[in-house]
């Protein structure tokens, strides 16, 4: 894992925007220490906007997240169940994957509403399936494959959505994560 931009870029580019960053990610090794890192500061609540192309990382980080919240069992894709509930020491996780709505209000049909903004964790993947109706997210974070470094590096592009995504991107930069 790395930071996207050079010493060099930093001197002759201004300072980055602070609610957003990008994570080059070499291999799933390094997918999984960035979940680590974030799952350190996950908090009830904390609602997490996990987009990209198909295969390029989503689930592979949810799984990074559980492994690193201690969940020790399977962890199952959400693809045809719409939503994996975990069970923490700290807090209800709820793992959602929305590829398969057909609307946006598919999910507030189905009741999950509920799960989303409380004393739980969210983490939806595909949330610009049901983004009409979904709240703010705390972060936002897109995994791209690189096209100039091929299938295997990744990039995490990183935003945050709220208060509390700004303060957990402080925390993730002060502790080395990115730049």
């Amino acid at each position: 894992m790395s930071c996207s931009a050079t010493n060099a870029d930093a001197a002759a580019h201004p300072a980055p925007d602070p609610g957003e960053f990008t994570v080059v990610l070499t291999d799933a090794a390094a997918t999984g220490r960035l979940a680590a890192q974030l799952a350190a500061l996950l908090e009830p609540g904390f609602v997490l906007f996990l987009s990209g192309d198909l295969g390029a990382g989503k689930t592979t980080f949810a799984r990074g997240l559980l492994r690193a919240l201690g969940y020790p069992g399977r962890v199952r894709s959400p693809t045809f169940t719409l939503v994996e509930s975990y069970d923490l020491s700290r807090f209800q996780l709820y793992h959602f994957d929305f590829y398969r709505l057909s609307s946006d209000r598919d999910w507030l049909d189905a009741g999950f509403d509920d799960l989303i903004g409380g004393s739980g964790v969210a983490v939806i993947e595909w949330p610009e399936r049901a983004a009409a109706s979904l709240p703010a997210p705390d972060l936002r974070l897109r995994m791209e494959f690189d096209a100039a470094a091929g299938e295997q590096v990744r990039l995490a592009r990183l935003e945050a959505g709220s208060p509390r995504g700004f303060a957990c991107l402080r925390r993730l930069r002060a502790s080395g994560a990115a730049c």
